[in-house]
């Protein structure tokens, strides 16, 4: 990668690449780094362009693995990356492009190798990675640095602190997405990971004077639904050799994604998925149910899930101190809206799930609307289209049914609710029929189809329907 726009077919001939992995170190002040992360990449498009990136990336990062014991040069990255975002605010306020592009590609080349790193070694190991830096003979540090844990608190304070434009949706995506890599770990171990470098910076470190915002962020980005940009910011920078094209490349959000998740969200990844991301508020959304189902420490709970279950509505004028310490204030009646338009995705129904479970703020906030249809009917719409969706989001769907069924005024008012020609139904046609009828109704043809169609049943959901 350089100044050239940049395909994955590029990358194992790149020199520039090749001196980043190589056994010499590169000092952070060197010119090189600036030439490294000037580059447009050629987004990958679906999941297999995704994946080929991933593959290619991964010779590339276990050489660079064996050599950075002795270059360091992960670390000069990664600094290079920390000495861009200290001025990123204002870069944003005074419409600096070019920094923020040259930010965004250096932690987009820190996360593509830290997926591979956290593949290939312990967190004890990657803490490691960190660590190493070039000395020069006969010299040590005497100031002890944790890179890794800068890391992730610049993560945290560049995604509650940048604002959510045009020219930031890039770097804020890659911002998201890292943290979501970083809390991989789980995804290779059988155990309940308790512990860790990472869970202890998130839950007990620097960072967690920011749980509240970074949660309210989160579900702000979820709210939001801001699609990708369109590709239109460019830079046209003169220099001895002649022009030098910059683009900011937005349209690398929407194609990358699916990188971390490789198609793996929703219950299948299909063209709808593909042609119209949301990739922001999807990644955000998927960081938000990590950090929430994180689990207690042995000495503390989990700050996330005390955020998200008692955070309350701005229309809540009640001068009544919250007995817990992370709450803060959210705009019920937006939540609600995107939780009933975004059902189609099996994260934003656990989102609900999780919200009617165990938020009572927004449970009694839910119960109240006079709107119910709007909630309730992409909820059966899931449940009629049954053979399309996995298990786990069926399950969830009729555990939020269950929830909403055991309030006797929900249970009056979806019966006086008149339903007109629901398109989606289509085994017959219903010209008029009561939104408790239609509940009924699909749940009937649930239990059907889960105890004559499905080979394998589980068992909790059988029991749910019944």
């Amino acid at each position: 990668m350089g100044a050239n726009t940049s395909q994955v077919s590029d990358l194992s001939e790149s020199q520039s690449i090749r001196t980043l992995i190589g056994p010499d170190a590169i000092s952070e002040n060197e010119p090189f780094w600036n030439q490294l992360i000037s580059f447009t990449f050629t987004s990958p498009t679906s999941s297999a362009d995704a994946k080929l990136l991933e593959e290619a990336v991964i010779p590339l990062a276990k050489t660079l693995i064996q050599n950075n014991p002795r270059s360091g040069n992960f670390g000069a990255l990664v600094r290079v990356f920390l000495s861009r975002t200290k001025e990123l605010k204002i870069s944003t306020e005074c419409q600096d492009q070019l920094f923020i592009w040259q930010a965004h590609n250096a932690l987009f080349l820190v996360r593509c190798l830290l997926k591979v790193f956290i593949r290939e070694m312990s967190e004890e190991e990657l803490h490691l990675q960190f660590s190493y830096q070039e000395r020069a003979p006969g010299t040590y540090d005497s100031i002890c640095e944790d890179l890794l844990e800068e890391l992730v608190c610049n993560l945290v304070h560049l995604i509650v602190e940048v604002p959510l434009l045009d020219i930031t949706y890039n770097i804020l995506f890659e911002s998201v997405t890292t943290l979501l890599v970083l809390l991989s770990y789980q995804l290779f171990h059988k155990e309940i990971l308790r512990e860790g470098l990472i869970y202890g910076y998130l839950t007990k470190g620097r960072c967690l004077s920011l749980t509240s915002r970074l949660v309210k962020t989160l579900l702000y980005n979820f709210i939001r639904q801001e699609k990708c940009p369109p590709a239109t910011h460019v830079l046209q920078t003169q220099s001895d050799g002649g022009g030098l094209l910059y683009g900011l490349a937005s349209g690398v959000a929407s194609g990358l994604w699916s990188v971390f998740t490789l198609g793996g969200v929703g219950s299948r990844p299909g063209a709808e998925q593909e042609q119209n991301p949301l990739p922001l508020s999807n990644q955000s959304l998927l960081l938000l149910l990590v950090l929430a189902n994180l689990t207690d420490g042995p000495d503390c709970p989990n700050p996330y899930r005390q955020a998200v279950t008692c955070f309350k509505n701005t229309q809540d004028t009640s001068s009544i101190p919250s007995p817990q310490p992370h709450t803060f204030q959210i705009n019920f009646n937006s939540l609600y809206t995107a939780l009933c338009e975004q059902q189609k995705s099996d994260q934003v129904t656990l989102l609900l799930y999780t919200l009617l479970h165990q938020n009572s703020n927004m449970r009694t906030y839910i119960l109240s609307r006079t709107d119910m249809e709007n909630l309730v009917l992409p909820i059966l719409e899931i449940l009629y289209h049954v053979e399309e969706r996995n298990s786990h989001h069926v399950y969830m769907a009729l555990i939020i049914l269950l929830i909403l069924t055991e309030d006797d005024t929900f249970n009056r008012s979806i019966h006086e609710v008149v339903l007109k020609n629901i398109s989606w139904y289509t085994e017959r046609v219903l010209t008029e029929i009561s939104l408790g009828s239609l509940l009924i109704l699909v749940v009937i043809r649930t239990i059907q189809f889960n105890m004559t169609r499905t080979r394998v049943r589980p068992k909790a959901m059988t029991k749910t329907n019944i």
